[in-house]
């Protein structure tokens, strides 16, 4: 008697792949609503602190990302962040002042965030983003 050859089989028996993805298909579906969102609080701006001890100093920056220092009326454009940093430096010497970051509208964010990072990075301590108050 002649034995016949067995041939491999040669298909993927795709059956239990399909009930473990069902399984946890209805996984997710039951967990998801018992998960509570992530919820950041954010300050408001109506809760912004408008009476300061001290007067702060401005930094404004425009359209052009050029930079003008105001010290209580008194502007002074500056040119790059290393003589910002210096003149910013000089009229902190006796006190702490806190300085705050204005921006045009039209101005790019990195352009502001520039301007922090380079204030934090010459040691200034306190340095915040200037914002219009809700009328």
């Amino acid at each position: 008697m002649a034995r016949r050859q067995r041939r491999a089989k040669a298909d993927i028996n795709v059956v239990p792949y399909i009930d473990v993805m069902l399984v946890l298909l209805v996984i997710f579906m039951v967990a998801a609503p018992m998960l509570q969102p992530g919820v950041v609080n954010l300050p408001s701006v109506a809760k912004a602190d408008r009476a300061l001890n001290e007067k702060p100093l401005r930094v404004m920056v425009d359209r052009d990302e050029l930079m003008q220092l105001d010290d209580a009326g008194i502007k002074t454009k500056i040119n790059d962040t290393e003589s910002l940093i210096a003149t910013i430096k000089s009229r902190m010497a006796a006190q702490n002042r806190p300085v705050l970051i204005s921006g045009d509208k039209e101005v790019r964010y990195e352009a502001i965030v520039k301007v922090m990072d380079a204030l934090k990075k010459g040691g200034v301590e306190r340095v915040g983003l200037e914002v219009m108050p809700k009328s």
